[in-house]
């Protein structure tokens, strides 16, 4: 399989819009009782083609997602969109995660389950056709579909790389 090829981004100059994908209760049992702490898996993203996660960890619920926040303006990747899409099929794996990202035609909505919808509707795809195979466990399937948004190619740099016209990228 193909690596992903990320480029940073800073996210000091972007308007980012967080989603809470999950949030989990950690009990540690001590001698002294019970010690509660939550982790916060966060999706941030400018709408238009910027998308990050993170994971933040924390006494606090609130504190939690504060870190997750600021991890995630640490991961930022940028995602080729074309019409509302992708331009092309995808599949990644990420533990026993696997998910399947396909284009679809303009007005189909995002079809995708909980924490791949957050991901899609953060990067600003508006078409998709999205399916989780495998585990259902929300950090890998973030980390998947982060795995296949990166993996995507811009068309017009496909179509530079094999010396073909854009149209003949698309209808070859």
């Amino acid at each position: 399989m193909a690596t992903a090829i990320v480029s940073k981004i800073k996210a000091g100059d972007l308007e980012l819009k967080e989603k809470v994908v999950s949030i989990n209760r950690v009990v540690k049992t001590t001698k002294g009782g019970r010690a509660f702490s939550f982790s916060a898996l966060v999706v941030v993203g400018n709408e238009s083609g910027i998308v990050g996660h993170g994971l933040g960890k924390a006494k606090e619920v609130q504190e939690a997602i504060t870190k997750g926040i600021e991890d995630a303006k640490k991961n930022l990747i940028k995602v080729p969109i074309m019409h509302g899409t992708i331009p092309h099929d995808q599949l990644a794996k990420e533990g026993a995660a696997k998910v399947l990202i396909k284009p679809a035609a303009h007005g189909t909505g995002v079809i995708a389950g909980g924490s791949m919808r957050a991901v899609l509707e953060s990067a600003g795809i508006t078409d998709i056709l999205a399916k989780s195979l495998g585990s259902a466990n929300p950090h890998n399937v973030v980390k998947a579909t982060f795995k296949a948004l990166g993996l995507l190619r811009e068309p017009l740099q496909v179509s530079r790389t094999r010396n073909l016209s854009l149209k003949k990228v698309f209808n070859g």
